[in-house]
């Protein structure tokens, strides 16, 4: 199907009936639009990696933040 063939050139590669090729195509063409996922609408985050376990460092550059000002 991917590669825009016919049910018949379907049915011809395959070796079986043209109905039975109508139908898997059917069939598939069905599965495809039941699992498309939902659209879903993602914001931009931001993660600060590094300091896993160390939350003393992300407080320090956070306290000399505020030193500054």
């Amino acid at each position: 199907m991917g590669l825009n063939l016919s049910n018949r050139q379907i049915a011809y590669e395959l070796g079986v009936d043209e109905d039975i090729a109508h139908e898997m195509a059917t069939q598939l063409r069905q599965g495809i639009v039941v699992r498309q996922p939902e659209a879903v609408e993602c914001d931009e985050v931001y993660v600060v990696a590094g300091h896993q376990g160390h939350p003393e460092a992300v407080k320090k550059k956070a306290g000399s933040a505020d030193d500054g000002v």
